[in-house]
């Protein structure tokens, strides 16, 4: 009996030795660099907003925090890595729309988006814009739904590429239209849009920032904006749920996770850095400059927001019957 109890009190002070272990590391952290991991080449929205969040990390807590661009499969090869890190908070991941489609569209995949991942905060929505060539005869999202309706099978729409944030937005409004068209993956949204405004295509969903200058500049005609809300830089243009399609919504988006397992502290203590500085209104005001809107939640509120992108985005690819190997 003296025994037991005996490793019974060494049992216990193990156990808070490691609590006080645990709570003491989450109070020195960050104590070395910190790397970020970016599933996207340079200079893409998510590069630019990845490179914000080290740069504004590197300053809350004075420690460097290193960009580390890991691009390829979709932003897969990245986001496979950032799974595999230790789980010690020295490895955090810049996390977007493709990997809440990716479980949806591949055959395999080598991480689970909910359960390899701690989320940290949703960083930005990036509104995606509905546009067409001039030449379409069509004024608004009501015309565009009745000439595809008189036009099955031949209006034609471009993408970045197969399972991507475009060509999803377009599947799910076939689907939630009754419409039939046709879709011509490219490489980028720039090629996509140099046949689009040369009239090879006749319509698009391409990230708002992406379009702008080619819709001010009457080479596309702008019907709608893809988000619930309004795009701040263009009141006046009307979202798709607005213009006859209710329940529309849908936009690329970037957030912040930590491979699962990090000490909740150290998720907290991230969180709350970033959350404050997404309230700063020179932060705000250089996100939407470039075509996002700043965001910021709690944990439990990304993690949920991932949830049901990903639970809406196999609803869109089931419609589809869209699949990659």
């Amino acid at each position: 009996m003296k025994f037991k109890k005996l490793f019974g009190c060494m049992l216990l002070s193990a156990v808070a030795a490691g609590v006080l272990a645990g709570a003491a590391s989450a109070q020195s952290y960050p104590a070395r660099p910190v790397r970020v991991i970016i599933p996207f080449p340079p200079g893409g929205p998510t590069d630019i907003i990845g490179r914000m969040v080290a740069d504004t990390l590197s300053r809350s807590f004075g420690v460097q925090y290193v960009a580390d661009n890991r691009a390829g499969a979709g932003g897969n090869i990245g986001f496979d890595l950032c799974a595999k890190s230790p789980p010690d908070g020295y490895t955090i991941c810049m996390m977007t729309v493709a990997q809440s489609i990716a479980p949806s569209i591949y055959k395999k995949l080598p991480f689970d988006p909910l359960k390899d991942f701690a989320p940290v905060t949703l960083m930005a929505l990036l509104p995606s814009m509905l546009t067409t060539h001039p030449s379409l005869p069509v004024k608004n999202v009501r015309e565009l739904v009745a000439l595809a309706k008189s036009r099955p099978g031949q209006l034609i729409y471009a993408s970045t590429g197969n399972g991507t944030s475009p060509h999803m937005l377009m599947e799910m409004f076939k689907w939630m239209t009754g419409t039939n068209m046709v879709h011509v993956p490219y490489k980028g949204q720039a090629p996509a849009v140099v046949d689009q405004i040369a009239g090879q295509v006749q319509l698009a969903f391409n990230t708002a920032i992406g379009v702008m200058p080619h819709v001010r500049a009457g080479k596309l005609k702008a019907l709608a904006i893809s988000t619930k809300e309004r795009f701040p830089p263009l009141p006046g243009l009307p979202t798709v749920a607005e213009s006859g399609v209710p329940g529309f919504d849908g936009s690329s988006w970037n957030g912040v996770v930590m491979p699962a397992g990090v000490p909740r502290e150290i998720v907290m203590k991230t969180n709350e850095a970033l959350a404050k500085s997404l309230q700063v209104p020179e932060t705000r005001e250089r996100l939407l400059a470039l075509g996002a809107m700043a965001s910021g939640n709690t944990p439990d509120e990304f993690a949920a927001f991932i949830k049901a992108e990903m639970e809406k985005w196999a609803k869109v690819a089931r419609a589809a019957d869209i699949k990659l190997d």
